[in-house]
């Protein structure tokens, strides 16, 4: 049985790199999508689609409308949501948004964000299946559903 994950957060770490390493090294038989991770991209698709825009707020929904044509499609198609709140100093409504996108289509999620976001993350996390600390602890609960009895 093989997964397909979709990894909702911030694209301005490398927290996905480290996901997907550590899931190869454990031969897990998932596949992981999530947003454009190229932030200039991802802010000029909508020109690149429709041509020049006369500001930066048709800019920015011109873009918004393809990108949000992207994480429907591909969090639609997921297995699994892993959305990682981290503390860093970017904004991180994408990944709110994209965490209850999951929860309204019913689809698993993982959370992964520090003890110090407990508070302002606490219903969201209430309606995840699972809310961890570290990419290490959603890795494990990932590696549990492949498993059939306790590792030696």
């Amino acid at each position: 049985m093989n997964l397909l994950v979709y990894l909702a957060g911030e694209i301005h770490t490398s927290w996905r790199e480290e996901i997907k390493e550590k899931a190869a090294k454990l031969k897990l038989p998932v596949e992981f999508v999530g947003p454009m991770q190229d932030h200039d991209y991802s802010d000029v698709i909508g020109e690149q689609v429709l041509g020049a825009q006369p500001n930066n707020i048709l800019r920015d929904e011109a873009a918004s409308k393809v990108n949000n044509l992207r994480t429907q499609i591909l969090l639609g198609k997921s297995d699994l949501v892993i959305a990682l709140f981290g503390e860093n100093k970017y904004r991180q409504w994408n990944t709110a948004m994209d965490a209850s996108a999951a929860i309204t289509l019913n689809k698993p999620l993982i959370i992964i964000r520090p003890e110090s976001l407990h508070h302002p993350l606490k219903e969201l996390s209430e309606k995840a299946n699972v809310t961890v600390e570290t990419v290490d602890q959603a890795l494990k609960v990932l590696s549990y559903i492949f498993e059939t009895e306790a590792p030696k």
